[in-house]
């Protein structure tokens, strides 16, 4: 069994363990750091000063002579080992030393050849010093102890569906029929010779909607037909064509025509291969062959409805999650949004675009990614580091690409501190601009050439931060994307990252959701800067800035502090005030759109002026008091609009009518009962007729008026 102990770390789904690990283990971590047969150059001395707290052990062939010493570091707790060549042969010894019906201790490795030692570029004395912070950074970040995030489970039996228009889908079913249970889906077929024997069902049809994942697909299916019995040179279909709906664990798509899913290649269990392609055909076969089973997955993505800026009251105000996500797991749902754990892939666009971090990326008690960054960056420079380089990068294509740089080329420079993301696109503003408060001085991102869907947001976060630091003096060089499929290019651009004037560096804690860390990062860079400026223009969209009350229109309904989702709206209890809190607000424009007189616009910037966290007084005046008993109700403002739309209505023509707007809501309906034109009469009560009326003579029996 195929075994991912944490899918979190792994970056995709990966099969159920048959036990747990131990998680509750003590967070103290004892570090091997391997020199591998002599080609790292480790400076002990140096790496056991700058991790102190860190209990360290060197060996020259971790994985081989001096294996003794991994076999006893696993047996006596939770172990990080400086090597990822070879993490298959220490989980191995970690289940051989775990105690007899028990768990064995975490185990967690860092890169340290491939990112650090394997470099041309420290011959000289800055490159050694820099190359031994660099180590002991990625030694400390790797010791950060990492949360479990939680995990959804999907459960394949292998009924698979293997979809074509000729006889390659034949061929391939043919290959999968021994182990799994397959149904062939021909779209306009054209003579297709039979199989020998119909060793699975073969239908034409045409897929009008599909929808699932992995163990749970489900295919609306048009002029479906199932093949002939009789098929001779070639398959005919017979019978009437029916509408149905199919339920499948997986499918496999040899059409030509476009994929039945956005962004096909990220759904869980939806192969794809160009049917003229052997090969390919063959890899989608491997891979649904190992698809039967239980998986787990993470949950990338932690929502918080209470906060989600999305709608109210069916009103559109954000909706950038909704237009970044590549899959489709994101949907609405009434004035929120919905995720879809089974769909997301995890890219992190949504979180990263998200105003008020009401999508988090990873549990919400974590901001593992941040506490990596911290602990790289702060060892680096207490270390002696100078120049300090972010490489951001995928666990895919970017550790590919640092691989071959460092077995084919000179490797990463010393100053370049590399930091793994699941995807580079999860990389937000409070990331980029915590990683400059913590001392970084320019960050790269690497992206991969075919991940074309995290472009846009990449690109808008490293606009929007180096327009920030621009803003505070800092240069607008300080942030790059490298997108780029030639190695010599990428080099290029990771060898040529310029290090502008040092920073001084922030250490404080990344807890709590997006606006929080911003805040800190934000506080920090405005304290330091070489431009400490009260507030910076930035571009609609952003989110951060001010808005602006039309008193004149405004009537003080409070419509827009209901609407307000991240709390920068206020009202005050005791008299007609609408305040408002500038650092909260995330510019989403619901306020302005809910607002029924149009009084309120929205203007993009980011304040640092000590106002800005504090509620300031946009629109109040003094309550209307009945003129009745004297009541405070209401504003004038709010009446005196009110009486301009009424004053024509023919039910307000009477006298009187007007006024009695005038009055709180008790008196309004006393006025009401004791007029003469009372609205709810219903005229006098008649006499009550009796007997003695006619025998007294009072009243003739055809006289009934007046009578009941």
């Amino acid at each position: 069994m195929s075994i991912i102990t944490d899918p979190w770390r792994s970056g995709r789904i990966g099969q159920i363990s048959t036990r747990e690990g131990n998680f509750l283990a003590s967070q103290e971590k004892q570090c091997l750091v391997c020199s591998c047969e002599g080609t790292i150059p480790l400076d002990q001395k140096k790496l056991t000063e700058s991790l102190r707290d860190i209990p360290l052990a060197f060996a020259r062939t971790l994985c081989r002579d001096d294996a003794a010493t991994a076999r006893a570091a696993l047996s006596e707790g939770d172990t990080v080992i400086g090597c990822t060549q070879e993490t298959a042969l220490f989980q191995d010894l970690a289940d051989e030393v775990a105690p007899p019906g028990g768990a064995p201790h975490r185990l967690s490795f860092v890169n340290i050849r491939e990112m650090a030692g394997w470099t041309g570029l420290a011959e000289d004395r800055a490159g050694r010093t820099n190359l031994a912070a660099k180590t002991a950074a990625l030694l400390a970040a790797g010791n950060v102890p990492a949360t479990p995030g939680p995990t959804v489970e999907m459960v394949s039996q292998g009924a698979i569906w293997v979809l074509g228009e000729d006889d390659a889908a034949l061929e391939t079913a043919a290959r999968l029929a021994p182990q799994m249970e397959v149904t062939v889906l021909l779209d306009t077929p054209h003579d297709i010779p039979p199989p020998r024997k119909m060793a699975f069902p073969v239908l034409a049809g045409r897929i009008a909607k599909a929808t699932g994942h992995l163990g749970a697909f489900h295919l609306d299916i048009e002029d479906m037909r199932a093949a002939a019995p009789s098929s001779r040179d070639r398959l005919t279909f017979s019978g009437t064509p029916q509408t149905g709906t199919a339920l499948c664990d997986l499918i496999l798509d040899l059409r030509k025509t476009p994929p039945l899913f956005p962004a096909a290649e990220k759904r869980d269990g939806y192969l794809r291969a160009d049917p003229g392609a052997p090969t390919a055909i063959a890899d989608a076969v491997i891979s649904a062959l190992g698809l039967v089973g239980t998986f787990e997955k993470p949950r990338y993505i932690d929502y918080d409805a209470a906060i989600c800026a999305h709608a109210r009251s069916r009103i559109t105000g954000c909706s950038r999650c909704l237009d970044l996500c590549p899959t489709g797991a994101v949907t609405e749902d009434g004035d929120n949004v919905r995720y879809d754990p089974y769909v997301c892939a995890g890219c992190g666009a949504c979180a990263a675009a998200c105003p008020t971090g009401a999508a988090h990326y990873g549990p919400a008690d974590d901001n593992g990614d941040l506490k990596r960054l911290r602990a790289l960056a702060r060892t680096y420079v207490d270390a002696g580091g100078r120049h300090p380089v972010l490489l951001l990068h995928d666990r895919g294509y970017g550790e590919d690409v640092i691989d071959m740089l460092a077995r084919h080329g000179d490797g990463l420079p010393p100053h370049v501190l590399p930091l793994s993301l699941n995807h580079v696109t999860q990389a937000g503003l409070d990331l980029l601009l915590a990683a400059v408060a913590y001392g970084i001085q320019h960050v790269l991102i690497l992206t991969a050439p075919d991940d074309r869907d995290g472009r846009p947001v990449l690109e808008e976060q490293a606009d929007l931060a180096a327009l920030v630091a621009a803003g505070l003096g800092y240069g607008d060089t300080r942030f790059t994307v490298i997108d780029e499929a030639d190695p010599e290019r990428i080099a290029e651009g990771i060898y040529n990252a310029d290090a502008p004037d040092a920073l001084t560096p922030s250490a404080f804690e990344p807890l709590g959701r997006k606006r929080g860390i911003l805040r800190l990062a934000l506080d920090h860079l405005h304290r330091h800067a070489p431009m400490p400026v009260d507030e910076i223009a930035l571009p609609a969209g952003a989110p951060f800035g001010q808005i602006e009350v039309d008193r004149d229109k405004c009537t003080l309904c409070m419509s827009c502090v209901g609407a307000c989702p991240a709390g920068a709206l206020g009202d005050d209890p005791e008299r007609p005030r609408l305040s408002f809190v500038e650092d909260a607000c995330v510019q989403c424009g619901l306020c302005r759109k809910t607002c029924p007189e149009g009084a309120i616009s929205l203007t993009p910037r980011l304040s640092f002026l000590e106002t800005a966290s504090r509620p300031e007084t946009k629109n109040e005046e003094d309550p209307f008091h009945c003129i009745s008993c004297g009541k405070p109700f209401a504003t004038r403002s709010s009446l005196t609009r009110l009486k301009d739309k009424l004053g024509s209505h023919p039910q307000f023509q009477k006298p009187g009518a007007l006024a009695r707007l005038e009055m709180c809501e008790e008196c309004r309906v006393i006025d009401m009962m004791q007029t003469e034109d009372d609205p709810f009469s219903v005229g006098a009560v008649p006499r009550t007729r009796t007997t003695q009326d006619y025998l007294a003579g009072r009243i003739a029996e055809d006289d009934e008026e007046g009578l009941g």
